[in-house]
């Protein structure tokens, strides 16, 4: 059941269940912003369920997607990734107000679903990036923040799996925790349950265990013209693998897959988590998607349904700006952070449509793919069970410290395939 915000059960959700940064940043608040721990557990403890992962690129979309998780009963995550919301981000959505603002709509709209504020892809990609992030991830968690990606998949196995290590003390324990082994950038570089096991044992030898593991199954990010998408039967085969290690997986890139491959991954799948990103964008805007999440082209540019989206006018400001820029269908989110402000001073009753398209395709995604509806209720029995806001961890230490040093963490590597795919720049 859905209990009352003004409930003695929720309060004591409240008294307990948020984590201490939410405690502190929003002391007066009557949103349950939780670890993102808490939502995998909650998944789990329903069985064959993944939660939506929303890239809340706009103020839309995250109002849209906790408008559906509250009709779905669903914990959810929302989330933005270093490229979207960083320090040069390109939208006006970021890693430090982001938390506000979903703070704000839940006690606005009166919400009591349970939320995770996710720092999504933080990349490392260099050793320069190891050094800034040592100072940067704090302020995330300082700004809201309780769950963060460490992505370090750019960088050879070795160096991933360090760079992992290297970050962990900046990020709280209660908080929760991603890893990534492969490129997301479809069938080139796929990761193999080698892969995967190296990451997660050598992270087990240092006492750290993630929540989840995100792979290159082969779907990409944005657009997707032609692609298998998801493999769910190699996906479920490096789940297995790494089932004694406790970890849970997250899969990214969902766009441009349909219904029918998520159901499957659910079904057959340790997944927990579902990132969608472009095709909630596309449906905030009014563009035309099909099935697949992915915006139906027309020589190569985005179709706005009429009657869908934005004020008409608005849109075709938003195309002469792309053909001014010469931007292709899949750069267009470039354009979230221009438009933003546009977006938000159209008249009510157009914001209100954009958000409810949003909630309409959030909303089947929770109930009818997914299999996510009700399972806020078990996040409020992990709370109370725990009796705090720090769920604690799913695994036990199984490798010996000893084997995992840097130096055999690096011949260790040598082991593992080689083929990454082209090098490039892979992130949304």
């Amino acid at each position: 059941m859905a209990w009352s915000n003004q409930s003695k059960e929720y309060e004591k959700l409240l008294e307990i269940g948020r984590p201490p940064n939410i405690v502190r940043l929003f002391p007066n608040s009557r949103g349950l912003i939780v670890s993102g721990k808490f939502i995998d557990r909650a998944l789990r403890a329903k069985g064959h369920a993944m939660t939506i992962a929303a890239n809340g690129r706009n103020h839309i979309i995250i109002r849209g997607t906790l408008l559906a998780a509250q009709k779905a009963n669903a914990a959810v995550i929302i989330e933005i990734a270093k490229s979207e919301g960083g320090s040069k981000a390109y939208c006006a959505v970021n890693y430090w107000n982001i938390a506000r603002q979903v703070d704000a709509v839940l006690n606005e709209l009166g919400l009591t679903v349970p939320v995770a504020i996710h720092a999504d892809h933080y990349g490392i990609k260099s050793e320069k990036d190891l050094v800034k992030a040592k100072v940067e991830v704090p302020t995330l968690f300082e700004a809201g923040i309780t769950s963060i990606a460490v992505d370090a998949s750019h960088l050879p196995e070795a160096d991933n799996l360090l760079s992992n290590i290297a970050l962990y003390p900046f990020i709280p324990k209660w908080a929760g925790l991603e890893t990534e082994v492969g490129e997301i950038k479809g069938d080139i570089g796929l990761s193999t349950p080698e892969d995967a096991l190296f990451q997660i044992q050598g992270l087990n030898a240092h006492e750290i265990y993630p929540d989840w593991i995100a792979l290159n199954n082969g779907t990409t990010h944005g657009i997707q013209a032609e692609s298998t998408g998801i493999h769910v039967d190699l996906t479920a085969e490096v789940h297995n693998a790494i089932a004694p290690y406790g970890v849970s997986g997250a899969q990214h890139g969902t766009s441009g897959n349909s219904s029918d491959r998520l159901r499957e991954i659910a079904k057959k799948t340790r997944t927990t988590k579902a990132n969608v990103a472009t095709a909630l964008q596309m449906v905030s805007w009014g563009v035309q998607i099909d099935d697949y999440g992915n915006a139906l082209l027309k020589d190569g540019a985005l179709q706005k349904v009429p009657g869908k989206g934005m004020a008409e006018e608005l849109w075709e400001e938003f195309q002469a700006v792309g053909a001014e820029k010469k931007l292709k269908a899949g750069d267009y989110k470039s354009l979230n952070l221009p438009f933003e402000n546009k977006i938000l001073s159209q008249p009510v009753d157009i914001r209100t449509r954009m958000e409810k398209e949003v909630e309409a395709f959030v909303y089947k995604l929770l109930a009818e793919v997914f299999n996510a509806q009700d399972t806020a209720p078990l996040l409020y029995e992990e709370i109370m069970k725990v009796k705090g806001f720090d769920p604690g961890v799913k695994a036990k230490r199984i490798e010996d410290p000893a084997g995992w040093t840097e130096s055999k963490i690096r011949e260790k590597a040598k082991a593992l395939s080689p083929d990454k795919g082209p090098a490039g720049n892979f992130d949304d």
